[in-house]
């Protein structure tokens, strides 16, 4: 029998990473809600043709496709093989698979508005959690199943939704416990203006794509990427000459200004970047003209949330303005603007700087101690009291050695052990003991609940 295992870049989680996962969750949709953003689900699967042509060429690569039912049948055995023959050469046919794992939570988001645009109040505000795959190379902070928690407003072009979206990401950070992130913000529009400048506005995607790798491979392979792809030696220069612009965020302004003297694209980016700095006094964003973002569909703004440097984890979450993200789905003119948390990522940051708070391990407040047939029965039933009340309890369910049930407690993270035995019973009294400083008290069974209440 072939020992157990999984999926490469998949993982389980134990009780005590749900319960880890679900601090961090439960900080950053109470975050959400708090800007008035109404949760939202979309399937796992979703049809490949709504996913494909989204993410650019990189992106495209990274679909994890589900194969066809029926495809063992000998009728669709010419099918299948003229299938497959496409698969190599690079292309997808429905003969093969006409459906795929959701890649991110933006793309059938956009689908889900051009769907119920009718019946949805705009501006619509959703956020969003659950799973998503892509097929990527498992390292450290990147899996191929993952979780994400977006948070989206379309039907508004204001900027005040990108203020408001940084001091989202700000608040939940803060929370957390990392205030020490960075939020880099840069916009697609000075992109454009520098596409212009090396040789056109149709070359924004493929100089995006390769601009996004620079954290990744460096600039030396940037510029061999930018040349590989048709740019000129003078394009790749004007392109490295921009993405050196250093000094602050007042000064990379300035500098751009300069650099695309009179060109509508770069002065819009610019005014859109002031204005989400002057509303965002205090908070650690830096204008970052490195950052792209590679995927097609980002038009304005575009943020990334960086983790503290010590930790060497990179990007906790990032997002940005689309201003025609349901045209894809034939509802064009509906803009939107959107950001995501990396939580696996954020996870690993609070793991390696020891911020996850211990209370979040005392899912059951107490252990009653099985002493026999007879006490078990009496236990159960303030067992019961006990979670009618609210209170997590559990009543050990076998009558063993007392050392070996108060060792389960300490292994489950339990504060307390109660002990109603045969003279509890007869006094009417619980023994509560304190499994952090042994010390233990009796409390009256009438007053167990109440006593329980105010721990």
């Amino acid at each position: 029998m072939a020992k157990p295992g999984l999926p490469q870049g998949m993982r389980d989680f134990s009780a005590e990473t749900v319960r880890k996962r679900n601090f961090i969750l439960d900080t950053i949709t109470g975050v959400m809600k708090l800007y008035g953003y109404q949760p939202l689900e979309t399937p796992a699967m979703e049809n490949l043709d709504t996913l494909l042509g989204k993410y650019g060429e990189e992106g495209d690569k990274l679909i994890f496709k589900v194969l066809n039912n029926g495809l063992h049948d000998p009728k669709n055995a010419a099918k299948a093989k003229a299938g497959f023959e496409k698969l190599m050469e690079g292309k997808n046919t429905s003969d093969l698979t006409e459906r795929a794992l959701k890649y991110d939570l933006t793309i059938p988001f956009a689908r889900y508005v051009a769907m119920n645009s009718g019946n949805l109040t705009m501006p619509f505000k959703r956020y969003q959690v659950q799973p998503v795959w892509r097929a990527d190379r498992p390292q450290r902070g990147r899996y191929r199943e993952f979780t994400q928690c977006d948070a989206d407003v379309v039907g508004s072009r204001s900027l005040i939704n990108e203020v408001e979206l940084s001091l989202i990401y700000h608040t939940a950070f803060t929370q957390l416990g990392i205030p020490q992130y960075r939020l880099k913000i840069n916009s697609r529009k000075i992109l454009t203006a520098l596409a212009q400048k090396c040789g056109g506005s149709e070359k924004i995607n493929t100089l995006s794509i390769a601009i996004d790798k620079l954290d990744k491979i460096g600039l030396v392979k940037v510029k061999e990427e930018l040349l590989s792809r048709g740019f000129t030696h003078t394009q790749v220069e004007t392109a490295t000459a921009f993405l050196e612009l250093s000094g602050s965020n007042e000064e990379k302004l300035e500098a751009v200004q300069h650099l695309f003297e009179n060109n509508e694209w770069a002065a819009a980016g610019i005014s859109e970047i002031q204005y989400v700095l002057q509303h965002t006094p205090g908070l650690p964003v830096d204008v970052d003209l490195t950052l792209a973002r590679g995927l097609d569909y980002y038009t304005g703004i575009i943020f990334e949330a960086k983790a503290p440097e010590e930790v060497k984890i990179g990007s906790i979450g990032g997002g940005g303005r689309y201003d025609d993200l349901t045209g894809l789905f034939g509802l064009p003119g509906i803009t939107g603007v959107g950001i995501s948390f990396g939580i696996d990522r954020i996870y690993d940051v609070l793991e390696e700087m020891n911020l996850f708070p211990a209370s979040i391990q005392q899912s059951v407040k107490a252990l009653l101690i099985n002493m026999g047939a007879h006490e078990a029965d009496q236990a159960f039933q303030y067992a019961q009291a006990l979670r009618t009340a609210g209170i997590a309890c559990e009543l050990y369910p076998e009558s063993i050695k007392l050392d070996k049930q108060l060792r389960y407690a300490d292994k489950k993270h339990i504060p307390f052990a109660i002990i109603i035995g045969a003279l509890e019973i007869a006094s009417k009294v619980a023994l509560v003991k304190d499994l952090a400083t042994g010390h233990q008290e009796k409390v009256e069974l009438t007053r167990l609940v109440e006593y329980f209440s105010n721990k």
